[in-house]
């Protein structure tokens, strides 16, 4: 028998880009304590201008690493059966985007951890890296954690923390959070696998909730600080993104840069227009220096109000969103 063969077997439920790193570990340096005998990973699903069935991320790399890949619509008795057959030892999980019952969580001998974008109790639910860059925090990281039956609740078992830069992005700070799973891993791979994990409980009473996001989220407010708005429209880049309505017509932001200095204007009044649109906000002033129209490509402020003209003095319209965080 090869010492192949001997290793504990485990397997990895992802769909999104940010578990490459740890996939990668698995395979790389991880393989010398197990085996990963299979991912499993969201159906192919229709993308682009022609609507062709594709991979996401973690179903591509399953398939170019020669992995065995299990893509259910949703995860059965069919894939607890599996699970159950093969004597996996431990399931770690991570942006799935599937909610995994009892049956499934207590297949594998060990359980199922999952590596959560935050450091819990703060931000559980969909969105905690975007969310967290749009709270304007300046550290946020990723949770080992046991999975149980309420969203990203279960005992903590380390956690690796990431800063978060003022001009951080929320894609560059996925890619820190996806980076930050590989020492937090490779220091806990042996208590996985032999379930000696200390996950210690969460405080409930400090838990914060973040919910999914919509293109809903993009609309700006200028009721709040130009800081607020920055930090938003750097986490929902590229999506959301950010947009304001003039009149009739939903105009997208690029490019932007606050000034921390309040004006003596009511928020949302336009303060200046040449390099770039400058609006008033409750605290200082936000600028945005590229602007696009429906139909259009991003321009340049000053190449923009040349065809589209707005002025100084009047006011743009503010959207009052939904709380990110509850």
């Amino acid at each position: 028998m090869s010492i192949m063969s001997e290793l504990p077997k485990v397997m990895f439920f992802g769909s999104d880009m940010i578990c490459l790193p740890v996939l990668n570990y698995l395979v790389g340096a991880g393989s010398k304590q197990c085996t990963l005998r299979a991912v499993v990973s969201q159906p192919d699903r229709r993308q682009g201008r022609g609507k062709k069935l594709q991979p996401n991320p973690v179903a591509a790399w399953a398939m170019e690493h020669g992995v065995p890949l299990l893509q259910p619509e949703k995860p059965d008795a069919g894939l607890v059966d599996w699970i159950q057959s093969e004597a996996i030892v431990v399931a770690f999980v991570m942006a799935y985007g599937h909610f995994l019952k009892r049956n499934l969580r207590e297949a594998p001998l060990g359980g199922m951890v999952n590596f959560h974008g935050s450091i819990l109790p703060k931000y559980r639910g969909a969105s905690p890296v975007e969310t967290a860059i749009a709270m304007g925090e300046q550290e946020t990281g990723v949770a080992l954690m046991r999975v149980v039956k309420e969203m990203d609740a279960g005992g903590v078992a380390d956690i690796e923390a990431v800063d978060i830069e003022p001009a951080n992005t929320g894609p560059e700070v996925r890619l820190k959070i996806g980076d930050a799973v590989v020492p937090l891993i490779a220091r806990n791979l042996a208590k996985a696998l032999s379930g000696s994990l200390n996950f210690k409980p969460q405080d409930a009473d400090s838990a914060t909730h973040c919910r999914k996001l919509s293109k809903e989220d993009g609309a700006l407010d200028f009721g709040i600080s130009a800081q607020a708005i920055y930090d938003k429209l750097r986490a929902f880049s590229p999506w959301p993104g950010g947009y304001f309505d003039h009149g009739e017509v939903r105009i997208k932001v690029g490019r932007v840069s606050v000034d921390q200095n309040t004006v003596a204007f009511n928020a949302g009044t336009v303060v200046a227009v040449d390099e770039a649109l400058s609006v008033a906000t409750k605290a200082g002033t936000i600028s945005f220096h590229e602007l696009q129209r429906p139909g259009g490509r991003l321009l340049p402020v000053a190449d923009f109000v040349r065809g589209y003209p707005i002025v100084v003095g009047e006011t743009i319209a503010s959207v009052e969103g939904e709380p990110l965080v509850s």
